[in-house]
């Protein structure tokens, strides 16, 4: 059963469009990732879905609530983990929990039990009592996480949640998450730029580039439908055109210097490739990744720091 679904779903800022007939159907209970660099319209989509700006054009539905007609009641039955901590430092950890309960009208009479379950869900509880002001990045994400739990969400947006994370937090974290998906049966959408965390933790995964989808599926699958091994060149003037004629080289990528070849049975025909294609200075092969995917369907490479927010994080932030 789709808990989310959107239809042609558009948001334009001015002349730019941000996002651009976006069609998804997310099942209850799924991780389901939404990937792409700064500026690809993850934020947007899920600033959207939330509620917190209105569409274009097109519609969605979340939780069985229309985003344009029911906004309070898909409000209610989500939860929502920001990019940027919003967690107030002058309180503990259980006090800015007390806090949300307030804010989204959770039963007062089960409330300290529901918080030690969230606190203990995210490993706090012992931390519980401290100003948040003392917690590390790590704790801060899992005290947001909490959070966004409290009120019992169907579903739970995570925006960048690892990002600035070292990589031991990032795992850590990750953890926490599977555990919402297999034991609260929670429906999560997640937006990353880190290709591992996608592969690790997505279901299915939308690569997004400039406002649109331009693939969709199990991470496994994606790379499946790459059709053959990677092998990467550093070549001097190399003879692409050479390359192109060869039935089993599936697709062809150059970028800062490199040659990316898509092979089928590239074991078989590597020889045969080195001595076409040019002057070899170095040569790889492996079995695809996603970024091989990313690379495959978007023509370059997802940097690190192009996970530091895109337009509509800069246009909120020149609003405050």
């Amino acid at each position: 059963m789709a808990v989310i679904e959107t239809r042609n779903l558009t948001k334009r800022f001015g002349k730019l469009t941000a996002v651009s007939r976006l069609n998804l159907r997310v099942s209850e209970g799924e991780i389901f990732g939404l990937l792409g660099p700064n500026g690809a319209g993850k934020t947007t989509t899920l600033s959207m879905l939330a509620t917190l700006i209105p569409p274009s054009d097109g519609s969605a539905n979340v939780g069985g609530f229309d985003v344009k007609r029911d906004p309070s009641k898909v409000r209610h039955s989500i939860g929502f983990v920001f990019q940027d901590p919003s967690s107030d430092d002058l309180l503990t950890g259980r006090e800015n929990l007390y806090l949300h309960a307030l804010m989204y009208g959770v039963d007062m009479r089960n409330i300290n039990e529901k918080m030690d379950d969230v606190l203990k869900l995210v490993d706090l509880t012992s931390r519980q009592h401290e100003r948040v002001r003392n917690y590390s990045g790590g704790m801060r994400r899992r005290l947001e996480l909490a959070r966004g739990l409290l009120h019992e969400p169907k579903i739970l947006f995570l925006d960048e949640p690892t990002l600035g994370l070292d990589p031991q937090t990032r795992q850590h974290l990750w953890t926490y998450i599977k555990k919402l998906s297999t034991e609260k049966k929670v429906t999560i959408i997640i937006t990353t730029h880190y290709m591992e965390e996608a592969d690790m933790l997505c279901d299915r995964l939308a690569i997004i580039d400039h406002g649109r989808v331009v693939a969709l599926d199990a991470p496994d699958r994606l790379k499946k439908k790459l059709g053959g091994d990677v092998i990467k060149l550093q070549v001097k003037r190399p003879n692409v055109a050479a390359l192109k004629k060869l039935g089993y080289v599936k697709h062809v990528q150059r970028e800062d210097g490199t040659l990316m070849l898509t092979v089928s049975e590239a074991n078989k025909h590597l020889q045969e490739i080195l001595k076409r294609v040019g002057e070899v200075e170095n040569v790889e092969m492996r079995s695809p990744t996603l970024n091989d995917v990313f690379l495959h369907y978007t023509g370059s490479e997802i940097r690190d720091q192009e996970g530091e927010g895109g337009f509509f994080e800069r246009m909120m932030n020149s609003n405050r």
